[in-house]
């Protein structure tokens, strides 16, 4: 079942939409890296142990990628998910093992002053692992559409 589509005139700041969660492990994390990302912590467990993060870990990129797959379903906004910027950060790594959800919270509504069908979404998405420990924080502001 797919969800209502979700324009400016339905959000308020405080909403909060949280996604199914995504089972990762190492076979998704070398695939992604070795394409996207190839270093020897996110491509080669054995590497990885004698690296800065002690056992095969995801790449950012690789956790961003799950991320907006993730916000794209549990945020449907009407015509898209259009990212006008944002800051990101990575404060634990993302394990084999790990199921991440995503929870978004909306900070502030920017409605546009020249263009009065749209305006900006400024949004929290923060990534959990099952332990609900944040592996990622990403502030974006959204292009939204208003009905």
């Amino acid at each position: 079942m797919t969800a209502a589509p979700v324009y400016l005139d339905d959000l308020k700041v405080g909403d909060v939409f949280v996604s199914d969660g995504h089972a990762l492990d190492a076979e998704q994390i070398i695939a992604y890296a070795t394409q996207f990302d190839p270093q020897p912590f996110h491509t080669d467990p054995e590497a990885a142990r004698d690296s800065f993060f002690q056992g095969l870990a995801a790449s950012g990129w690789h956790t961003a990628a799950i991320t907006m797959k993730l916000l794209v379903r549990s945020l449907p906004l009407a015509r898209g998910v259009i990212g006008a910027g944002g800051e990101i950060s990575w404060p634990q790594a993302t394990r084999p093992g790990d199921v991440l959800k995503v929870t978004t919270t909306v900070l502030e509504i920017i409605p546009s002053r020249s263009k009065p069908d749209r305006g900006m979404v400024v949004v929290q998405s923060l990534t959990t692992n099952q332990r609900d420990e944040v592996c990622q924080k990403l502030t974006s502001k959204v292009l939204c559409f208003r009905r």
